[in-house]
């Protein structure tokens, strides 16, 4: 694929560089040259000095032709300006902006500008540190029925098969991340403390993973 990164800070020289190495054709902009020089040698793309917003920057980069565009400068309002030319004027239908300011970003969300919300993004992640063993909702489908929830295993059900967990809950767990492997699942797998448990669910059963889960938490 075509990419085109635009802000060449750390994050759009980790981007660019993960792109590179999985074989993408990348092309970096940044206002500072300078900012290039984080690239790393061997380093397969493109480089140009401008500003993301810059339609002949951005003819130079080859919008016309690119197929995504990350625009993860430190700024919102040029990362949001970015991402709308790119979206509006090319074409480009793989888009997404950095944004710091949660508000900013669901308003744009809502607008259909994809947005990675920095702030939020971290609260997230230091919450689920914080309270493993609260809930988080990963995905919910449209029409609100069917949601996929995060949850670490409690004791209880450690050294459990989770085809008991599913008949008591009536959810469904589709994957486990146990270390840093992540497994499918089936009835007989047995829980393992620390599983990071992924589980298909609708309002009832939901309802039934928590109260089975506060009962399990403190049983050993």
């Amino acid at each position: 694929m075509k990419i085109v990164v635009v802000g060449c800070g750390r994050v759009g020289t980790s981007l660019a560089t993960a792109l590179d190495a999985n074989g993408h054709q990348v092309t970096v902009l940044d206002k500072d040259p300078a900012a290039f020089r984080r690239l790393p040698v061997g380093w397969q793309g493109k480089t140009i000095k401008g500003f993301g917003f810059d339609r002949d920057r951005l003819d130079e980069a080859g919008a016309l032709e690119a197929d995504a565009l990350a625009a993860v400068t430190s700024g919102d309002n040029s990362n949001i300006l970015t991402a709308r030319i790119a979206r509006e004027t090319y074409g480009i239908n793989n888009v997404v902006a950095r944004i710091y300011d949660p508000r900013r970003a669901e308003i744009y969300q809502r607008l259909g500008i994809p947005t990675v919300a920095t702030v939020t993004w971290t609260i997230d992640q230091v919450t689920r540190k914080l309270f493993p063993e609260s809930t988080v909702t990963e995905w919910t489908d449209p029409n609100g029925l069917i949601s996929l929830i995060e949850r670490t295993i409690p004791h209880g059900w450690c050294g459990r098969r989770f085809g008991l967990m599913e008949d008591e809950t009536q959810a469904k767990v589709v994957s486990i991340t146990r270390g840093t492997q992540s497994i499918m699942a089936n009835r007989d797998l047995i829980g393992q403390e620390g599983d990071m448990l992924y589980l298909a669910v609708d309002a009832t059963s939901q309802i039934a993973v928590e109260e089975s889960f506060k009962d399990m938490q403190t049983t050993r």
